[in-house]
């Protein structure tokens, strides 16, 4: 079986998630190789599988990318319908729509009023990636918040306001990785937001933000019932919803005011995985890539 890993240019030979994919893929008797997905060299039929990994760049050309996806077509995974409707966070009113629990979230289009700031506040667009173009305001900041969402209008692009839960201060994210609707391990993300700021953004090709890099922000975690319960509920209406089960997701949960688990994001595009922080995590991927849907 021979394997496209699809990454981005400034990462041609994948990130470290990838690589130790890679040597999994290997393991299992595949054969790996890193495409750029913007190559036009790349013949992607010549390949069984085309995983989508380390394609960071795509949000700035995200209609480009959802076209390749759908050029490559049923070999690829995820499939591009799943790209398509997770790669814009517009995805979340659906799950609300569905009872998973969810971070509150007011949606803001070009041209429309900036509604009432209340409490402290998460400011972002629906397209990005690495906390770019993303800021927390408290009150005193409102104003900050709002110039960020009015240069995101100008832009034409669609904002999003949450509410910041500041439990996660304490007890960080818990983000649950599924492969094909099992779970495989879990993870703890530290808080990535600072008061009072636009996320302070990496100056390199990738553009993430800077404390996206730190090497202590995520590490090996633990998820209660509750927690796999919500992670379920994610994963079992995405099978209902496109047909199949993801060939992978991860399901990030913040504790919301009362302590309960609350969706802030599905992600289901190109993830980091951390397989790193759990033994035999890239070799289950591997096989769940091999298994096939």
């Amino acid at each position: 079986m021979r394997v496209a890993l699809a990454t981005c240019a400034p990462l041609p030979d994948g990130y470290e998630d990838d690589r130790l994919l890679a040597r999994a893929l290997e393991a299992a008797g595949a054969t790996a190789r890193f495409e750029v997905w913007d190559d036009e060299r790349v013949d992607w039929e010549s390949f069984d599988r085309v995983v989508v990994r380390s394609t960071w760049d795509y949000t700035d050309r995200r209609e480009e990318f959802v076209a390749w996806a759908e050029r490559v077509g049923p070999r690829l995974e995820n499939p591009a319908p799943l790209l398509r409707w997770n790669s814009d966070k517009r995805y979340l009113r659906e799950l609300v729509a569905a009872g998973i629990p969810t971070v509150p979230t007011a949606f803001v289009e070009p041209g429309d009023p900036i509604p009432p700031l209340e409490g402290e506040v998460v400011v972002k667009p629906v397209v990005s990636a690495g906390a770019r173009d993303t800021g927390r305001f408290a009150p005193g900041a409102h104003p900050q918040a709002r110039d960020l969402l009015e240069r995101l209008a100008r832009e034409g692009r669609t904002a999003m306001i949450q509410p910041y839960l500041e439990r996660v201060e304490i007890e960080g994210e818990t983000a649950i990785v599924l492969f094909r609707g099992e779970a495989s391990h879990v993870l703890r993300k530290g808080a990535v937001l600072g008061p009072d700021e636009e996320a302070p953004i990496r100056e390199d090709e990738l553009r993430a933000a800077a404390i996206m890099w730190e090497e202590d922000l995520v590490g090996p975690g633990e998820a209660d019932t509750e927690q796999r319960r919500v992670a379920a509920l994610v994963v079992d209406w995405l099978r209902a919803r496109f047909g199949r089960w993801p060939l992978y997701a991860r399901v990030d949960l913040l504790p919301g005011p009362d302590g309960a688990p609350v969706l802030g994001e599905l992600e289901a595009v190109e993830p980091n995985f951390y397989f790193a922080t759990s033994p035999g995590a890239a070799e289950r991927f591997a096989a769940a890539v091999v298994a096939g849907a």
